[in-house]
């Protein structure tokens, strides 16, 4: 907060005020001070032309300073410090504390004790700790609330004592309450939503016509007095005259209202003409109360007096309706430009739209009179809706801001995104990162359920490779023993099956040599390389070799299993090479032993 040197009251101080937005002004500007409304507010904001103080209001100004200054001691007794007089700002808003502790945080607000804040104090609960303490502040005039939360924005001080107090011409204190205000953090945004509005009214602001005083209905043109004398036959009278005159005022009323004045003028229309009918029928009264039954009298005077019936009445319900029908107007004309302002909000957040609830424009001018007092009222209702637009757009332009940063690639999550932008930003959030982390959790376990249904796939075509790898060497091997059992002559050999002799065969008698593992020397050549790695590809062997050997092969027939696969790719030691190069020199020898001399 930036301290001002200034004395209230000064040039120096006005001055100061009329550039800021001053927590005193902060109820006008909301609409609900007792003492200034927001239109005048904002000419005087405008102008810079403060209005003059009056007798009656020094008076109340003077009364103020005096009970704040006798009531100071008392409030630094319960503070706990000295309070010091203090005018700050922060940006364009601006605050006047009774007083400010040292650090700035505890301020202090006094008022004069009066029904009003009795009645509030009355019925506040016995505040003993900080929370009964907040909970009592909600219940003072609002126009106070707004006024000491606009200091706490201003100073960040934490707390302020709310003071009101009484006292004699003497100094003596007849009557003392407080209370400890609280911030309060929606009642802060709507004064800040608030001066936003006032000043983009401010930026628009042109001075309306200048005012006219109050106006006095004016009845039409004074008639002649009517003078009628009989004596059993019209004596003297000036009728003729009088009639012309008569029906030449009344005609001339005027029957279209549009300003202040063309209504008070009706009203003031319709009482004359009341009257007119009440002095014709006492003229014809009294004629009559002459017995001269004079037919062209009468006549006159009941023409007269039905048109000027006719024009009161006619009068009458013009005014009502015409009166009805500026108020649907003025309605009108606000409900208008609300449309448009939400129309303008529109525009820029589109696709996005604001929704706005309605504002009772018609109850906030009921029971006013007057087109200035209505014009007034309805003024503030509107830049209370306005406020309100603006609120909701700020809100969807913050989430679309959240969305785009944090939904980028999930959109397809959000069909009902124009729904959910009109969320409070913490929810809209949520909703969100809950949305996507189902999204992202649900993909997931659909990820680990296919590797995992990949996995057991492999598994299965893993086991029944080799059942039928099991099924093919224990085929062999019994077409081996079946062989050498026919053969002629055996010779065996440690790890190899008997070789075949000379039999009743087709086959000549040779010895087979059938090796189904490593020799030692293939094993003790293995074990030189170590633990080496696994890179040795199958298509590297067979390029070796010159021929083409798959991996079943390698693994069935001359039992070598891959150290290692990677994918599709098996891979082998380079240990492993002599080895099944032994083997197949081994499988090799075995077959043509096996098979020599069999014809096809």
């Amino acid at each position: 907060m930036k301290i001002h040197d200034l004395i209230q009251g000064s040039p120096e101080w006005l001055a100061y005020r009329a550039t800021h937005f001053n927590a005193s002004d902060a109820p006008a500007m909301m609409g609900v001070s007792p003492y200034k409304t927001r239109a005048e507010l904002l000419r005087e904001m405008h102008t810079g032309v403060a209005a003059e103080v009056d007798a009656g209001q020094q008076k109340r100004f003077d009364n103020g300073h005096r009970a704040e200054a006798l009531a100071r001691p008392l409030a630094e007794q319960i503070v706990g410090e000295d309070l010091y007089p203090v005018t700050g700002s922060e940006g364009r808003l601006s605050a006047s504390f009774d007083g400010l502790t040292m650090d700035e945080s505890q301020g202090f607000e006094h008022k004069v004790l009066n029904a009003e804040l009795k009645a509030a104090f009355d019925a506040m609960p016995a505040s003993q700790t900080p929370a009964r303490d907040e909970e009592s502040c909600r219940l003072l005039p609002l126009p106070h609330r707004i006024q000491m939360e606009q200091q706490l924005a201003v100073s960040g001080a934490w707390r302020i004592l709310f003071m009101a107090s009484e006292w004699t011409a003497d100094g003596e204190l007849v009557e003392e309450r407080h209370c400890w205000y609280y911030p309060d953090a929606e009642l802060r945004a709507q004064i800040l939503r608030g001066w936003d509005q006032f000043a983009a009214d401010l930026a628009a602001y042109t001075l309306p016509p200048s005012a006219a005083p109050a106006p006095v209905g004016k009845a039409p043109d004074l008639l002649p007095a009517l003078r009628i004398e009989v004596t059993g036959a019209v004596t003297a009278s000036n009728l003729a005259e009088f009639k012309a005159t008569a029906l030449a005022t009344i005609r001339a009323v005027n029957r279209t209202l549009k300003t202040d004045q063309d209504f008070a003028d009706a009203d003031k229309a319709v009482k004359w003409c009341a009257d007119v009918e009440s002095r014709l029928k006492a003229a014809k009264e009294h004629a009559l109360s002459q017995t001269a039954d004079i037919e062209a009298l009468f006549r006159a005077l009941d023409e007269i007096g039905a048109e000027a019936k006719t024009v009161r009445l006619d009068l009458d319900k013009l005014v009502t309706r015409r009166k009805t029908e500026v108020k649907e107007e003025a309605v009108a004309k606000a409900c208008r430009a609300l449309d448009e302002h939400v129309a303008s909000l529109n525009a820029e957040i589109a696709p996005m739209r604001v929704t706005v609830g309605p504002v009772d424009f018609a109850g906030a001018i009921k029971g006013l009179r007057s087109i200035a007092s209505m014009q007034d009222a309805l003024d503030t209702a509107l830049a209370g809706g306005k406020i309100a637009a603006d609120t909701a757009a700020r809100v969807v332009r913050g989430n679309v801001a959240t969305f785009q940063a944090e939904a980028a690639g999930f959109e397809f999550l959000f069909a009902d995104l124009g729904a959910l932008v009109h969320k409070a930003a913490d929810d809209f959030k949520a909703v969100v990162s809950s949305r996507i982390a189902t999204h992202k959790a649900a993909e997931a376990a659909r990820e680990a359920k296919r590797q995992a249904d990949a996995l057991a796939a492999q598994q299965a075509e893993s086991a029944r490779l080799e059942a039928l790898a099991v099924s093919n060497r224990a085929r062999l091997a019994a077409e081996a023993q079946a062989e050498a059992a026919a053969a002629v002559g055996v010779v065996a050999s440690p790890g190899q099956y008997p070789a075949p002799v000379a039999g009743p065969t087709s086959r000549r008698a040779r010895p087979v040599s059938v090796t189904f593992g490593p020799t030692v020397a293939q094993a003790e050549h293995a074990a030189k390389w170590g633990d080496d790695p696994a890179n040795l590809k199958l298509g590297v062997i067979c390029e070796r070799l010159g021929v083409t050997l798959t991996a079943a092969f390698v693994t069935d027939v001359l039992h070598v299993r891959p150290a290692k696969t990677d994918g599709r790719a098996v891979l082998f030691r380079q240990s492993q090479f002599p080895v099944i190069c032994s083997q197949l020199q081994a499988h090799v020898s075995a077959m043509a032993e096996l098979y020599a001399g069999e014809t096809a």
